[in-house]
């Protein structure tokens, strides 16, 4: 069974853009402005952060409302969501993890992280209360100020880290506790950029994650932040996915 959805060969995917924890869509505004002068349509979603579940729902709608081909690029907590959201049936034909989470079915953040080497960001996360629609109360996540540059971004410089930190949008707890339903690059062609400077996802997690997935693979000397201190190389990978998947008339099993 199909949803009848295919593209012509040669039609060009929108690039659409997941931010991850601690961050928002303008994280991706260098690698935006290097895709468009490729001439490749781009979109940056305002990721929610409330939990794999909802925010993989409202990236599917946004994803249903394009006409077309779309390749979904995630970074962080941002590849929990795509991997959910790409395993809908839609329009989706590819997956682009920036040094994200690649996780299994029946797989969580914890789960992953919990088997290698701790990174900086454990000791650094800040708990908050907050309220949710219902009245109940929950748990969302910061990051400590002072160890926002360490954690997030060693490679930028701290007067731009200072105003991130202030900026910074938490993530609700539960993201991180969460399995994932579904594992949607065993069906879809993934590329996966590797932040070798990453204090907040150790690198031989990213590792094992990109092979388990058989992406296309490549090492950037980078921080966590690596969409704005390298937007160059991450739109690169970017534009290799989507020169892949241009050629592919695709239609998406249901």
């Amino acid at each position: 069974m199909t949803t009848g959805r295919s593209f012509r060969n040669g039609s060009t995917p929108t690039v659409v853009l997941v931010h991850g924890a601690f961050t928002d869509a303008s994280s991706w505004a260098g690698v935006i402005a290097e895709l468009q002068a490729s001439g490749i349509p781009v979109t940056a979603v305002a990721n929610p952060l409330r939990g794999p579940a909802t925010d993989a729902a409202y990236l599917a709608g946004v994803v249903a409302a394009i006409d077309g081909p779309v390749l979904l690029v995630g970074h962080s907590y941002g590849g929990v969501v795509i991997t959910r959201a790409g395993a809908q049936p839609g329009n989706v034909i590819g997956l682009v993890y920036v040094t994200a989470f690649a996780l299994e079915e029946g797989e969580s953040v914890l789960d992953v992280t919990g088997r290698f080497p701790d990174s900086l960001l454990g000791p650094a996360l800040r708990p908050a209360v907050f309220r949710t629609g219902d009245g109940e109360e929950a748990v969302e996540l910061y990051l400590k100020d002072d160890q926002f540059p360490a954690v997030f971004a060693g490679d930028l410089p701290r007067r731009l880290t200072s105003v991130a930190a202030a900026a910074q949008r938490p993530i609700a707890a539960v993201a991180f506790e969460e399995s994932s339903p579904a594992a949607s690059w065993k069906t879809l062609p993934s590329w996966y950029v590797v932040a070798t400077a990453d204090q907040a996802i150790h690198p031989a997690a990213q590792r094992f994650m990109a092979q388990r997935a058989g992406a296309d693979t490549i090492e950037v000397d980078a921080s966590h932040a690596i969409a704005l201190s390298q937007p160059a190389a991450v739109a690169g990978h970017i534009r290799t996915a989507a020169t892949a998947t241009q050629a592919v008339q695709h239609t998406h099993p249901a």
